[in-house]
């Protein structure tokens, strides 16, 4: 547990993101800057810090600190009782802030969605979380919050009703509106870069058990959408989704750390809904082609740096206005043994990457912080396990999301 004399109580590691800054943005409204909330604001560079300081109304403590000093990065994890880290490809700036989190036993939520980077975080600092009683949450933005909260509020509302949960889940993106950031967009090119040069990681990405704790990898097959089909229980036909690969294994570790609560035979698949019939069915033959050329040149060395120059860079991202505009509408369709059928509808009123992403990040650090550790224990956690309940109140209340059975 975090040493009472920590000063404050949050730290926003990366502030100068793009993310970063409308996270600062979303606290200062929500919370203030001399409320009950202590929180400060932290990156490498001093001028940069101040000027978003400034600019975001965001008039707290600064501390400069870059992701690779060792001991800077040390002494701001001594300052704090929680560190939300903004500073992506984490699998470049990540790791030296977790391995301090664990070893000093505070909180630690971020917005990663690089599965191969999350299972070597697992799998180097979990057991040393649990003994120091650190809690480490990955994937607390858009990858993978809906889509986690989205399954364990399925499974809350399928046992209120027929006594039993689902052993099978399909999720559909049935609406999204926002641009694409430079960030995830870098995550993206880094982890191909990360397979190109370690290919046995192309094993990691293909395990849907991936991100489960050692010696639980494996499992019933999966569905995996690659290729236009059509779901009877949405109605729709589909392509695929960008991001299951990292949802679904959050999903999955979930299911792990609960015990296997959903059965061992329970099966997640995510997908884009492109609508029925015949318009639906070319839609989704389009989308699904595009997929495929955008990932097939991606995964080629000189193609990935042809689209790296064309694409946004870090830093970049869609603006206040289409921030505003965007939106997402997801849908889970669920089946217990019993052959009951539950459909829920899970959105957002904010673009998923930047948008709604802040405010699920800073929801779930106050979440985590309110949580004490005879609730939540230390280790490498989700947001469904370590968050429950108490979270998706929040995300509803001040997140603008919402989830409804219908």
């Amino acid at each position: 547990m975090a040493p009472a004399s920590n000063q404050h109580d949050i730290v926003i590691f990366g502030a100068t993101s793009f993310v970063g800054q409308i996270l600062c943005r979303y606290m200062v409204d929500r919370h203030g800057v001399d409320g009950d909330l202590d929180w400060a604001i932290a990156g490498r560079n001093a001028d940069k810090l101040a000027s978003v300081a400034a600019d975001t109304g965001a008039d707290v403590a600064q501390i400069v600190c870059d992701a690779d000093d060792a001991a800077a990065i040390a002494d701001m994890v001594a300052s704090t009782k929680l560190v939300i880290s903004t500073v992506g490809p984490y699998a470049l700036y990540g790791s030296k802030l977790v391995a301090a989190v664990a070893e000093a036993g505070i909180d630690y939520v971020d917005l990663t969605g690089e599965p191969q980077w999350m299972q070597k975080m697992i799998d180097r600092y979990n057991d040393r979380a649990v003994e120091t009683g650190a809690r480490i949450v990955h994937a607390c933005g858009f990858d993978s919050v809906p889509s986690d909260l989205g399954v364990w509020y399925v499974q809350e509302q399928a046992q209120e009703r027929f006594g039993q949960t689902c052993n099978s889940i399909r999720m559909g993106v049935k609406a999204a509106k926002g641009g694409a950031s430079g960030g995830t967009i870098a995550s993206m090119m880094n982890m191909m870069d990360d397979m190109a040069a370690e290919p046995a990681l192309r094993k990691v990405l293909a395990n849907p058990y991936a991100l489960a704790p050692k010696g639980d990898r494996d499992g019933v097959d999966q569905p995996n959408v690659t290729l236009p089909d059509y779901d009877l229980g949405l109605d729709s036909w589909t392509a695929p989704f960008v991001m299951a690969a990292t949802n679904t294994r959050i999903v999955f570790r979930t299911h792990a750390l609960l015990g296997h609560p959903w059965g061992d035979d329970f099966t997640y698949g995510e997908s884009m809904l492109t609508g029925p019939g015949f318009g639906g069915r070319a839609k989704a033959f389009g989308v699904s082609g595009a997929m495929g050329g955008f990932m097939g040149a991606a995964a080629v060395g000189p193609m990935r740096k042809l689209l790296a120059k064309a694409l946004p860079e870090p830093g970049e991202g869609p603006s206040p206005e289409k921030q505003e505009a965007g939106f997402y509408d997801l849908r889970f369709h669920g089946t217990t043994p019993s052959g009951d059928e539950i459909l829920v509808k899970v959105t957002g009123d904010r673009d998923p990457g930047y948008g709604s992403t802040s405010k699920i990040l800073a929801e779930a650090a106050t979440t985590l912080l309110g949580r004490s550790h005879d609730e939540v224990g230390g280790g490498s956690l989700t947001p469904a396990t370590a968050l429950g309940e108490p979270f998706l109140d929040a995300l509803v209340e001040h997140a603008g999301l919402t989830f409804e059975v219908m």
